[in-house]
């Protein structure tokens, strides 16, 4: 299984970091490992600046090369949300000397993911998802305002990494991102359903 993510996705995220408005898909990836495993995160002994990026996620349901973007939406059946866990300060470390981003993106449990459910029962291009940390609302996001659609990265990931059954795709997260700190509690809502319950330790 493969974690492939789409950074800058939504314009205002872009800009809250000062980062340029991206032309393609930004695309880094994380491992298997990523993937939090229960309901408790433990921030890493690496970073003081863990951030957390609500995104939904498209599980891929049909493996494929070169996908057209006419045929995109027969690869995937479901989709989620997930929270792309970052370690802030040392992504910013490396970007200024022009190093990958794995060491801040990739580390254990940084990759929450939550329940799947039928693309059908939502309207994909207009779809609201938000974060709620200790009950305080701090992202509200909705796939409108999206710069490249599901298809769109389904398509241009799948001219370079051949897509397969199981892989995950985070789509990019809305502005809002924050810091987490030991004991917050994180809330993630797909349209008015909970589908995150985290705590942070």
């Amino acid at each position: 299984m493969k974690i492939i993510c789409i950074g800058r996705n939504y314009s205002e995220h872009a800009k809250e970091l000062g980062n340029e408005i991206p032309e393609r898909p930004v695309i880094f990836m994380k491992p298997d490992t990523a993937v939090l495993k229960g309901n408790d995160f433990y921030i890493p002994e690496f970073s003081n600046d863990v951030h957390y990026e609500l995104e939904v996620v498209v599980k891929i349901s049909k493996g494929g090369k070169y996908i057209q973007k006419e045929t995109a939406h027969k690869h995937y059946e479901e989709i989620g949300l997930g929270i792309d866990f970052t370690a802030r300060d040392l992504q910013s470390e490396l970007k200024s000397k022009g190093l990958p981003w794995e060491l801040a993106k990739g580390f254990d449990g940084s990759a929450v993911v939550g329940n799947f459910f039928k693309k059908e029962d939502f309207n994909l291009e207009s779809l609201n998802f938000s974060l709620l940390k200790n009950n305080e609302k701090v992202q509200d996001g909705n796939t409108k305002d999206m710069m490249f659609t599901i298809d769109d990265i389904v398509t241009f990931v799948s001219q370079y990494f051949t897509l397969r059954v199981g892989d995950l795709i985070f789509t990019g997260t809305p502005k809002g991102v924050g810091k987490v700190d030991e004991n917050d509690i994180l809330e993630a809502y797909l349209e008015d359903k909970k589908v995150i319950d985290i705590r942070i330790l």
